[in-house]
Order: structure tokens, then C-alpha cells, then sequence
């Protein structure tokens, strides 16, 4: 019998930085060690102010000097996301809050947490969001995506194990 894929959705707030950064980074990290079956990635935004946009240029030069390229458009999230995803990865705590504002049954808090709680080097606890700063701001959130990824992919793999 197949198992379902486990399924992340990473999540900020307009999903054309560091969401799918993070999304394009695991994909990244799934596809090295050929686990496409097992584990499915997404990543939407919690304000709707970039719908249909591609990632943000300045993220995509610093994610391509790593040898990840960025795909996708942005969405936002939704509620029916809740259900879709097994987990959902906040990049910061306005984030996390604004996913859980819309849980108002408060059924779903156990699946939504920070991203940097996956962090295995760096001791940030949240993301910061790139976007109004410089070149060396972009660099910082891939490096510290690319450690709490690694993170966040063993913890799947014990996951997907103890299904």
C-alpha cells in the first residue's frame, strides 16, 4: 500500500520571499536524495498583496548563488489549507498568529509552527523578511533557510517513519 506524501506548506506574508525560499529549498533537499514520492511542498502568504507574482527577484539571485532556482506564483493562504497540509511552517510569530486566527475552532494549532524551530546552527527564532533591506539580507534568510531545512527534513523523515 502507498503512503500519502507528507505535505509542508511554508508560509509569510506576501509569499514572494522567504515562503518560497523555503519551499524551492526543500524541494531542493527532497529531490537530492530522491524522496519526490514522499514529501510535497507549497507556500502561500497570509496577506494577498502579490497574488500570481513570481518570487521576488532579489531572493532569486540569492537563493542562485546556493544552486537553488526559484519557481512558482504567489498565492494566499487559506483555510482549506488546514486540512491539505500536514504541516505548516511559519517564517515569523505575526505570521503564526495570522494562520491561527483563522483556526478560530482552534482545531489546528498542533500542525502550525515557526519555521526557525527546525534551525540546527543558527539561533534566530524567526525569519526576518528580506524585503526593504540590502543584497547581504537576502544571503542571510537563504543560509538560514537552507540550515532550518535541513532540520525540518530530518524531522519529516521521523514523521513519515512513525505514520
Amino acid at each position: 500500500m502507498t503512503q500519502t506524501p507528507y505535505q509542508l506548506l511554508f508560509v509569510c506574508l506576501g509569499n514572494i520571499c522567504r515562503s518560497p525560499s523555503a519551499e524551492n529549498i526543500m524541494n531542493h533537499l527532497i529531490q537530492q536524495r530522491q524522496l519526490q514520492e514522499q514529501i510535497i511542498c507549497d507556500s502561500a502568504g497570509t496577506g494577498g498583496y502579490h497574488i500570481g507574482s513570481p518570487p521576488d527577484r532579489r531572493m532569486a539571485v540569492a537563493a542562485a548563488k546556493r544552486g537553488i532556482v526559484l519557481r512558482g506564483s504567489a498565492r494566499q493562504f487559506s483555510w482549506n489549507d488546514f486540512a491539505a497540509f500536514d504541516l505548516i511552517l511559519a517564517m515569523d510569530k505575526s505570521n503564526y498568529q495570522n494562520i491561527l486566527s483563522l483556526d478560530r475552532q482552534g482545531h489546528y494549532g498542533n500542525k502550525v509552527k515557526l519555521m526557525c524551530e527546525f534551525c540546527q546552527t543558527h539561533s534566530d527564532r524567526e525569519v526576518p523578511d528580506p524585503y526593504y533591506g540590502g543584497e547581504a539580507g537576502f544571503d542571510y534568510v537563504i543560509n538560514l533557510l537552507m540550515d532550518a531545512c535541513e532540520g525540518l527534513l530530518a524531522y519529516t523523515l521521523q514523521e513519515i517513519k512513525s505514520r
